[in-house]
């Protein structure tokens, strides 16, 4: 039986995610609310955090992959003084230090004079993780090592060390500073504009390392992922069917979260089958596509086509998904199809989210 068939609900459901709960607890959660099983997410948040956690039902777990690559927006609060296991509030202390009183006067400096305080070492050590182009994420995540997931051997007592990957941080601002605990403790709040595989956790070692003491994340909350911000977000505890009808149609989605491109009728046709195209199947091509066509003609020894491009959703000439996929060398293949799904509200686009369709807690 289709998912239409069986009245499953498919788009994308933006959520407010409390503190306390694991992304998984909402995924279950959400499956018992909506009667359906075929739920997943777009990014995980850790028990401790809250805030946008992006919700795929039906067909939109197809688009984990692509809404996943999105970057995301948060404001955390690094605490200094002490370090954790889990480099956040809820691991076991490992490690406390007094705080160095250059940096207790900054952060007091701050407090009486604001965003025109001169904070030398504060204002060094922020620079140096926006420069920061690899980050070594915490030995307490989801990472496989050896076909184990790193917290588990963390929490065997092993030693993990894992490697830095590529990461990017768009803007880093402090918004505010304190001392909790004078000589003890003290907190930094920063906002983040990071890419895909950024861990907030690992800021806030590698910040207390640029200032000489150990630090560790006390609060985190993602105010967007990609697109979807709180301002759209839902509470989980919303009735089913005010869940139901926050739900961005899946058209609407992927035209706020990917670039797309129509296809003709026939060429809709031939992706339906997971069939090679060509420009000759759209009727407004892949971004890539415009951009090649737009271009100036290259030399005799560079390739007249790229050899790949980023993703894209393809549409038909009635707003209905058929498929996400990319051009590869000789044409556009298609990566991921959509069955079984009307184009329905899909004509909403930015104006559905923008509609503030969520419920208040």
């Amino acid at each position: 039986m289709s998912p239409k068939e069986r009245g499953d609900t498919t788009g994308v459901l933006v959520l407010d995610k409390p503190k306390g709960p694991t992304s998984h607890d909402v995924v279950g959660k959400l499956r018992r609310a909506l009667g359906m099983r075929r739920i997943g997410h777009a990014g995980t948040l850790d028990p401790m955090a809250s805030g946008v956690l992006v919700m795929l039902l039906g067909e939109a777990t197809k688009l984990g992959p692509y809404l996943t690559a999105h970057d995301k927006a948060y404001e955390a609060r690094v605490v200094l003084g002490r370090g954790t296991d889990t480099l956040d509030a809820e691991g076991t202390v490992t490690v406390e230090a007094p705080l160095p009183a250059w940096l207790e006067d900054e952060i007091t400096r701050f407090t009486q004079e604001g965003a025109s305080a001169v904070l030398q070492g504060i204002t060094a050590a922020l620079d140096r993780e926006r420069a920061r182009t690899e980050q070594a994420p915490p030995a307490y995540s989801a990472i496989k090592v050896d076909g184990a997931k790193s917290y588990d051997r963390a929490r065997r007592g092993e030693v993990v060390e894992l490697p830095a990957r590529p990461v990017a941080a768009r803007a880093i601002e402090l918004r505010g500073a304190g001392i909790l605990e004078p000589g003890k403790l003290a907190f930094l709040d920063v906002s983040l504009d990071v890419s895909k595989g950024y861990y907030v956790r690992s800021l806030a070692r590698d910040l207390g390392v640029a200032l000489v003491v150990p630090a560790h994340l006390g609060a985190l909350r993602r105010t967007r992922s990609g697109p979807f911000g709180l301002d759209v977000a839902n509470v989980l505890d919303a009735p089913p069917d005010a869940l139901r009808a926050a739900v961005v149609p899946l058209a609407a989605a992927v035209r706020l979260g990917l670039p797309t491109a129509v296809l003709t009728a026939e060429g809709a046709v031939r992706a339906s089958q997971g069939k090679r195209l060509g420009a000759a199947d759209f009727s407004a091509p892949p971004p890539r596509e415009t951009e090649t066509l737009e271009s100036t003609p290259p030399r005799p020894d560079e390739p007249s086509e790229p050899e790949e491009s980023e993703a894209s959703a393809w549409l038909s000439p009635e707003g209905r998904l058929v498929a996400v996929g990319k051009w590869d060398h000789d044409g556009y293949v298609v990566q991921r199809g959509f069955t079984d799904v009307p184009a329905g509200r899909g004509v909403e686009t930015e104006e559905h989210v923008a509609s503030g369709r969520r419920f208040p807690p």
